[in-house]
């Protein structure tokens, strides 16, 4: 897969690119990442990529030239932008040689509140894409124009950063973790939370006990069939305690449908 980014701070990719899993999927050949500095595709000697809102407002707006004028550049794919006229002192750039420009697009992602919601399904349905690109907003938001080039906005939740490129970083992250060869163990993702739409059961190691607390019987009775059922069980519980609403609309065995029967007729005689 390759990955790319667009944004004002690309040497804030350095250390999470550059370690652990990221680190290995780039080596194993999996994973391509770049990330591009928007600043080269503009043309004052500021370098600047914000100006004033019109309407007036507290806050800068990130401008869509130089935003038209990197995609073209990165994908090689003519929007008919072109690159903006300079006057004055202003010298025309073309930015630098991008890795894939080679006219095939991109699947573009824009980070923003507005976007939907991310989580594990999509997480899985951007991992089957060949080539992603993240353009990163910063300060007050980006001029509207510019989301004429998203495939998809995601929004990590209800809340604000300081930049795109910490929401990138997290759906970077949860990406290439679905991909083939990333992870050590064969299917590793297959059971964390949410790869079933439950949480993940609780997960224990040596010592076999410690200050009191002792790991389950079950996990040192050798009986897979046993142990299987007693995570799915655990997957059920924590799921229907911690986060219900991931519960609705689920397709559950009757076994699961049994256990949650169950589980609820306990909590409500405790009460």
């Amino acid at each position: 897969m390759i990955i790319e980014t667009l944004s004002t701070f690309p040497d804030m990719y350095e250390s999470v690119m550059g370690a652990s899993m990221m680190r290995r999927a780039q080596e194993k050949g999996i994973l391509d990442f770049c990330a591009y500095d928007l600043r080269d595709w503009t043309h004052d000697r500021h370098r600047t990529t914000d100006d004033d809102p019109y309407g007036g407002g507290l806050g800068l707006v990130m401008k869509c030239e130089p935003i038209f004028e990197a995609y073209e550049a990165i994908t090689g794919i003519d929007r008919g932008a072109g690159p903006v006229a300079p006057t004055g002192n202003e010298q025309p750039k073309t930015g630098p040689a991008p890795k894939h420009a080679n006219g095939v697009a991109p699947t573009t992602i824009f980070l923003t509140p507005c976007g939907r919601r991310f989580d594990d399904a999509l997480a899985c349905e951007l991992s089957g894409k060949e080539r992603l690109l993240f353009v990163c907003g910063h300060y007050e938001g980006i001029d509207e124009r510019a989301y004429e080039l998203a495939d998809y906005q995601i929004s990590l939740g209800d809340y604000v950063l300081t930049s795109g490129e910490l929401a990138s970083m997290v759906v970077i992250d949860a990406v290439v973790r679905k991909i083939d060869g990333v992870l050590g163990a064969e299917g590793g993702a297959d059971d964390e939370s949410f790869a079933q739409g439950l949480l993940e059961y609780p997960q224990y190691t040596r010592p076999a006990s410690f200050l009191g607390a002792a790991v389950p019987d079950v996990l040192l009775s050798g009986d897979h069939a046993k142990i299987a059922r007693w995570r799915r069980e655990q997957q059920l519980e924590r799921t229907a305690l911690l986060r219900p609403d991931l519960l609705e609309g689920l397709e559950l065995a009757e076994d699961d449908l049994n256990f949650l029967k169950s589980l609820l007729q306990r909590i409500s005689d405790d009460r």
